[in-house]
């Protein structure tokens, strides 16, 4: 990690914590040549499978389409919008354990 004051390559970690539900790391460093302080967040970049259309065409996966699906599909029935948010959850989760 370079040093945001000297731009030097040498730093050490602090503390560690998580934020954001586990979600990411907050880390707080002292850089070793100035030994000026500075926080850092980590968050995983997670990468989404692509879809294999029936044509065998492949796109990325496409989260505004499969709400709007679900919204469609549901409309009409007793589903409410959290629970179309933790199904949406649920299945990229899953779907980004198939990698």
């Amino acid at each position: 990690m370079h040093c945001p004051f000297c731009s030097a390559v040498d730093t050490k970690v602090i503390d560690s914590r998580l934020v954001g539900e586990g979600s990411s790391v907050r880390r707080r460093r002292q850089c070793l040549v100035c030994n000026e302080r500075f926080t850092t967040f980590e968050v995983a970049e997670l990468v989404m499978p692509r879809v294999v259309k029936s044509n065998d065409v492949r796109e990325p996966f496409n989260e505004e389409k499969l709400r709007s699906g679900m919204l469609k599909a549901l409309e009409k029935r007793p589903v409410s919008a959290d629970d179309v948010e933790m199904a949406l959850n649920h299945i990229k989760s899953y779907l980004r354990g198939l990698g």
